[in-house]
């Protein structure tokens, strides 16, 4: 037996530091997620990792090293992202719910006003390689204040997650609370990069109330406005008003109903599914835009299979000239990149200046109004869309068509049938048993079409005095696009909701594609 190599060698003595350096990369990935309180995908990632150490360093898991890298990307890539969006369709998450309970309680602990009487200038002075800070009374009229009042011992001003209690004293006491004399203060612009570090100083005086941040030139003491209580409800100072939260409003809330923002993010339950089927002012454009989704769908590919088809079998007869020529021209189509096809027919049916309706005018004396009827706009997507689609459809055609065996159309021949009777009788239905499957990937496909509505006509026109804006042109994808990022008050919630049932639509439609699949190879 050859002895190792010196690559081999270099590789056993790498192997071990190699996965302990894995290992720890694994281990603060995970303790990182839970930091950032996600403790369930903490214990999701710790659970793929300590896969990934076992099937990749034991013997019993040897089998599974080539299945491992797919299933893992999987659940990181389509598992992860589905069941956190279908978690967020449970929730309030929106623009105006955006932070924790834990959070909104904070910030509104935070809000306060300061004393103005008791506002005192400061200095801030280099000390070596700490600083002092010099409380200097109030600002004359050149924004400076005369001696110094107070004086800090030296600080290293380095930004902390907690509070720092700093005692002064005063800058008369003998001996003066300085190790040298004290140097000229700094700019302004070196002031604001300790910013954040002088955010976190409490400044406590002999005999006056603590001063607190409040400007690149001023401390003094605040009035919180909330008290925290015990329960985790706040008390308003001015009124003695307490405010609970509230998980059904996702807003800390009075007993008389007012409510404090920001907003916190809650479990609602399925009430953004609810909201579809039962709230009437949304339901109406709701079930308006999934209908048109369907229509849209099966429209596209009922079109754009009828005109494939026949475009297919047409040039398929022999007897055609310049059959190659034809097909090239009409496969162009297919060629151009979708975006540019669809922003070129945006120009041309344009009402004004598009070469659609400058035919249409010359020939009939209309301009129809493409963009602002809901009807002209619908055929306008369908138009559009099945120019993009046909092209497919006939090549897949044009090879179903070379399968059939040429056998049948001599028989059919010699009996006397005309063309019409051979593609019904004989072409239509060898077709479309193997080119089922495909039909219902395009109904798929034209269900999420996204880049059509956002291109063409941006969902335009809009459906008028709805709760959420929704336009007449709007599919389902585009539709919830609209809800949570444009103008429908960021709702991500009920736009997780509607990507939920869509993935369910879009799933139920990949099993029957399975199902017809399976059943043309039998």
């Amino acid at each position: 037996m050859a002895p190792p190599s010196v690559l081999e060698r270099l590789a056993r003595w790498l192997k071990w530091p190699l996965v302990l350096a894995g290992l720890l990369a694994a281990l603060a990935l995970v303790f990182a997620i839970h930091a950032a309180g996600q403790s369930s995908w903490a214990v999701g990632a710790l659970v793929l990792f300590t896969a990934g150490f076992y099937v990749y360093l034991s013997g019993s898991g040897f089998a599974y090293r080539y299945l491992f890298p797919g299933v893992a990307g999987m659940l990181v890539f389509i598992a992860f992202p589905l069941v956190y969006t279908a978690q967020i369709g449970f929730t309030n998450y929106s623009s105006t719910h955006l932070l924790s309970e834990e959070r909104v309680r904070a910030y509104l602990l935070d809000q306060h006003d300061a004393v103005e009487e008791q506002v005192q200038a400061f200095t801030l002075h280099a000390d070596g390689g700490a600083y002092r800070l010099v409380l200097r009374g109030a600002p004359g009229p050149d924004g400076e204040g005369a001696a110094p009042a107070w004086v800090s011992p030296s600080l290293a001003l380095r930004p902390t997650a907690e509070l720092l209690r700093v005692d002064l004293r005063p800058a008369t006491e003998e001996p003066l609370p300085l190790n040298g004399p004290l140097q000229a203060a700094l700019p302004l612009a070196e002031v604001v990069k300790h910013r954040d570090a002088l955010r976190q100083l409490v400044l406590a005086l002999p005999g006056h109330p603590e001063l607190r941040y409040l400007g690149l030139r001023e401390f003094g003491p605040i009035t919180p406005h909330w008290a925290a209580n015990p329960d985790g409800s706040l008390t308003r100072r001015a009124d003695g008003v307490v405010f609970h939260p509230s998980a059904d409003s996702g807003f800390f809330q009075s007993a008389q109903g007012e409510t404090l923002a920001p907003g916190f993010k809650s479990g609602v339950g399925w009430a953004n599914y609810s909201r579809m089927l039962l709230d009437a002012e949304f339901r109406g454009p709701f079930l308006a835009i999934f209908s048109w989704t369907v229509v849209f769908s099966a429209l596209t590919v009922l079109f754009a299979t009828a005109i494939g088809m026949f475009l297919a079998v047409l040039l398929n007869w022999e007897g055609l000239r310049f059959r190659t020529t034809y097909r090239t021209l009409l496969f162009l189509p297919y060629a151009v990149p979708g975006f540019i096809s669809i922003l070129v027919f945006k120009g041309l049916f344009n009402q004004n200046f598009g070469e659609i309706n400058a035919i249409l005018d010359a020939l009939f004396g209309v301009k129809p109004a493409w963009f602002a009827d809901p009807f002209l706009a619908k055929v306008m997507l369908l138009i559009v869309n099945v120019w993009l689609g046909y092209p497919y459809i006939m090549i897949l055609c044009s090879g179903l068509l070379k399968a059939i065996p040429s056998d049948l159309y001599e028989a059919s021949a010699l009996a006397g049938a005309s063309p019409a009777t051979n593609f019904f009788k004989i072409t239509a239905p060898l077709i479309i048993k193997p080119l089922a499957p495909l039909l219902v990937s395009a109904f798929a496909f034209n269900f999420n079409n996204f880049v059509l509505i956002a291109l063409l006509t941006d969902g335009r026109p809009d459906f008028l005095s709805t709760k959420l804006p929704a336009g007449q042109t709007d599919i389902l994808v585009s539709y919830t696009y609209r809800i949570a990022f444009r103008d429908s008050g960021s709702d991500f919630g009920l736009a997780a909701a509607i990507s939920t049932l869509i993935f369910i639509l879009v799933a139920a439609m990949s099993l029957i594609n399975l199902r017809m699949s399976a059943r043309a190879q039998k």
